[in-house]
């Protein structure tokens, strides 16, 4: 069998690849080992020419070797790639809630999603509704202030039980302001009519 290591060699720095990557037709074989052997012997006589000539040689190499690579008798093999297909199977099913089980978790619970964090989150988004319905207007800042001390003290469950008081505590308010607007109503009316009888009585 023809040694080809040396078109093997030339192939490789021609398609900028390493020698592992260089497939060369098995059934080519004795062409592609005549590549480098269309040279005539040359007399060197000079250092200047065997540089020239070693330089003429090696274009001549490379141009046979582009000429195989051409006509497909010198290819580059395709890059090798890590799939990814089983990761993205365990990745859907991690999603679904499968491949979870005890013996999959490795590290407590408080260190796995520890309850600082979850509290961090929580009062993060009620703190940035009260930020937000307090630029609006759509609460004072009486309200903002005594909301923002019952999520402090984890009062609020969720962002819906905030908004839920936040109503009732407006609901409340209109009432309380309703009665003593009533109040005051029936008070005047009282000393509207009091006054009325002691006028009156200072006629008669």
């Amino acid at each position: 069998m023809v040694s080809l290591k040396m078109q093997k060699r030339l192939a490789a720095n021609v398609l900028n690849c390493g020698k592992r990557k260089v497939w060369l037709d098995p059934y080519e074989a004795f062409q592609i080992s005549m590549a480098n052997s269309s040279m005539s012997p040359v007399s060197i006589s000079s250092l200047s020419y065997i540089y020239s000539f070693i330089y003429n040689l090696k274009k001549m190499c490379g141009m046979d070797i582009r000429k195989l690579v051409k006509d497909n008798l010198i290819i580059k093999k395709p890059n090798v790639t890590h799939s990814r297909w089983r990761w993205r199977q365990a990745y859907d099913a991690k999603s679904k809630g499968r491949q979870c089980g005890y013996g999959k978790r490795k590290g407590t619970r408080e260190a796995r999603l520890p309850s600082k964090l979850l509290w961090m989150r929580k009062t993060r988004v009620l703190r940035r509704l009260l930020r937000k319905y307090r630029e609006m207007d759509k609460i004072d800042k009486h309200m903002y202030h005594d909301m923002y001390i019952k999520a402090k003290g984890s009062v609020f469950k969720n962002k819906r039980s905030l908004l839920e008081s936040i109503h009732k505590a407006k609901r409340d308010h209109k009432a309380t302001e309703n009665a003593l607007f009533d109040q005051i109503i029936a008070i005047k009316a009282i000393v509207r009519l009091a006054r009325k009888g002691l006028h009156g009585r200072k006629k008669d």
